[in-house]
């Protein structure tokens, strides 16, 4: 077991974290698709979403500290946000499309 990941960090990680890899990945790529140009896709996204996709892809064992402190970067970040409406109104997108970058969905159930 990664020692710089304890078990509540795993768990909240994966609990607010609701996007898989690979629905994440494809939102990274949509979110930093241009009109004109696509970005590679090794470097789609933000560097934060990027991390978060690597952390989502590893096993726990080889996590690093690296990794634990995006973790909980990423958990902070989502459970700060405010939560009285998940359904977002118009004008909105822009903080689902922010959460989403951290492969947090809020339209999706949070994980139990």
């Amino acid at each position: 077991m990664a020692e710089h990941v304890d078990d509540t960090l795993w768990n909240e990680f994966h609990r607010v974290v609701n996007m898989t890899s690979r629905e994440l990945e494809d939102w990274l790529r949509t979110d930093s698709a241009a009109v004109d140009s696509e970005v590679e896709p090794d470097h789609a996204g933000t560097p934060t979403g990027r991390e978060v996709l690597a952390v989502l892809r590893k096993r726990r064992e080889d996590l690093t500290a690296a990794d634990a402190d995006c973790m909980r970067r990423v958990v902070d970040r989502v459970l700060s946000q405010p939560r009285d409406d998940l359904e977002p109104t118009a004008g909105q997108a822009a903080w689902r499309h922010k959460l989403m970058r951290l492969g947090h969905d809020p339209l999706k159930p949070v994980g139990a």
